[in-house]
């Protein structure tokens, strides 16, 4: 019911009276998905509508601003297409600085102010808005973001400099040395080493 009330809120906005009419489904069952879609990020209310007759105008749905890109599959797939192609055309080092460079240019102009500690779980919450899954963890040396999955998967199988963007990224926003020391074992899994000092 979810997945066709979104394919329903990509064509237009839609009341709930609409959407339960081209569903034939109760408002009340279209109302109870809207509400989880909106906690979830995926829907919003974004104006109202006064239907014919008197009443109070009824609030419309829409996908949510930045909502769309998730509900695209074609990102991966473009992606590893790309890299591939870059790989083909450049040599290894060449490719290496080409995605050191778009790491440079995901992450702010300038390092994050405040205690590293500060500095660092905020790398990892962004880590965590992309698509991984970050445990922060001291060590002697700094700290070491240990990733449960990673956000360039479909990338990283054949190219894994990949995680070079990521390790960039991630200097961009703590301002020190940043170590890429990612699990790919089984799968691909985030893991970062961030240096107390930048030497």
């Amino acid at each position: 019911m979810r997945g066709r009330i979104i394919a329903l809120l990509r064509r237009g906005a839609s009341t709930v009276d609409e959407l339960a009419a081209q569903l034939h489904v109760t408002d009340n069952a279209v109302r109870t998905h809207l509400q989880l879609l909106e906690r979830e990020g995926v829907v919003s209310a974004t104006g109202s509508r006064r239907g014919p007759g008197a009443g109070k105008p009824a609030v419309t749905y829409a996908i949510a601003t930045g909502a769309e890109a998730s509900l695209s599959s074609a990102y991966a797939p473009v992606l590893s297409a790309l890299v591939q192609i870059l790989a083909e055309r450049s040599s290894p080092r060449e490719l290496d600085e080409l995605l050191r460079e778009v790491g440079r240019r995901l992450g702010p102009d300038q390092p994050m102010g405040g205690a590293l500690d500060k500095r660092v779980r905020a790398a990892a919450a962004m880590l965590n808005s992309l698509g991984s899954e970050i445990d922060v963890e001291r060590t002697p040396e700094g700290y070491l973001l240990r990733g449960h999955a990673c956000p360039l998967s479909a990338v990283v199988r054949d190219q894994p400099d990949a995680c070079h963007a990521v390790e960039e990224l991630i200097g961009a926003v703590v301002g020190t040395s940043v170590r890429e020391r990612c699990d790919r074992s089984v799968g691909a899994r985030c893991r970062f080493e961030v240096l107390r000092s930048s030497a």
